[in-house]
């Protein structure tokens, strides 16, 4: 495959702007679907898709395809279309994440934006259309949280994020866990900090309660797909945190693997903490 464009830095920060407009219009078109009326769907795996999903999805194709037609894009609803290995840089989407969520009229769910080059997410955008809340970051610039109105049209002054020092053993860890998707890896990870308190939400906000200092960390010892782990990864790094395999090893994305699993995943507020933990990881 070829080289390709490759984006990071100064040339990645002159996108933030108009990818986070473009996340926003994404969430605004999501909140105008009648949850109650839109047609719902299953995919190979079992998951489900509704109209919300792939209408968030089109607009997002659009878009991309004008402000950056040389950059390849995966979305988690066009896999098909995927050409991997990707070499340089790539757009990893995700239109809908917690279509459960949105399924079931909560307001946890998000629009992901990441920006991945040579394998590591370098800018994330989550934005959380319900709540009106915008999460962003780029690597070595650093995150902020901004408030967008419901018609996309309004933003807020940027207020700058950044993850929190673990308070120390004495403390209890504060950790983000899924409101729909649990296992037992994950349930043994959490009983080894004893005293645990728990902030049960969907989707990416997990990342994102991390990105702000309002969370310890946020395991995931299960598979999940990249595009569920890319947004949150840059935005958690941005803000001066970690995001781990859950051997503590680096995670890699866009690569030539089957599925587009991440096998299991750990955002670590403190990344002192994640290297102190790193003698007792897992061995499976």
């Amino acid at each position: 495959m070829a080289e390709g464009v490759t984006l990071a830095g100064e040339d990645a920060l002159t996108l933030m702007e108009p990818l986070t407009k473009l996340a926003v219009q994404a969430g605004a078109a999501i909140l105008a679907v009648n949850r109650s009326t839109m047609g719902l769907g299953k995919k190979i795996d079992g998951s489900v898709v509704s109209d919300a999903d792939t209408l968030a999805d089109a607009i997002i194709a659009e878009g991309l395809a004008k402000l950056a037609p040389a950059i390849p894009v995966l979305s988690e609803e066009r896999t098909h279309l995927a050409a991997r290995p990707y070499r340089a840089s790539f757009f990893l989407i995700d239109p809908l994440d917690g279509t459960r969520e949105f399924v079931t009229g909560t307001d946890e769910f998000t629009v992901n934006i990441a920006l991945v080059t040579r394998g590591e997410p370098v800018l994330g955008i989550v934005v959380a259309p319900a709540l009106g809340i915008v999460w962003r970051g780029l690597v070595g610039f650093g995150a902020e949280r901004l408030l967008a109105t419901k018609d996309a049209t309004v933003y807020s002054a940027p207020q700058p994020i950044r993850t929190r020092p673990h308070p120390g053993p004495a403390a209890p860890w504060i950790v983000a866990v899924s409101r729909s998707h649990g296992d037992p890896r994950t349930e043994a990870f959490i009983a080894e900090r004893p005293g645990a308190i728990r902030q049960v939400l969907g989707s990416s906000i997990k990342f994102c309660r991390v990105a702000e200092g309002g969370a310890d960390i946020y395991p995931r010892l299960s598979p999940t797909s990249e595009w569920d782990v890319a947004a949150g990864h840059a935005i958690v790094t941005a803000a001066g945190g970690l995001v781990t395999g859950g051997r503590r090893q680096p995670l890699r994305f866009g690569e030539d693997h089957d599925g587009f699993l991440v096998s299991d995943f750990i955002a670590w507020g403190d990344p002192q903490a994640a290297r102190r933990d790193g003698a007792r990881a897992p061995d499976q």
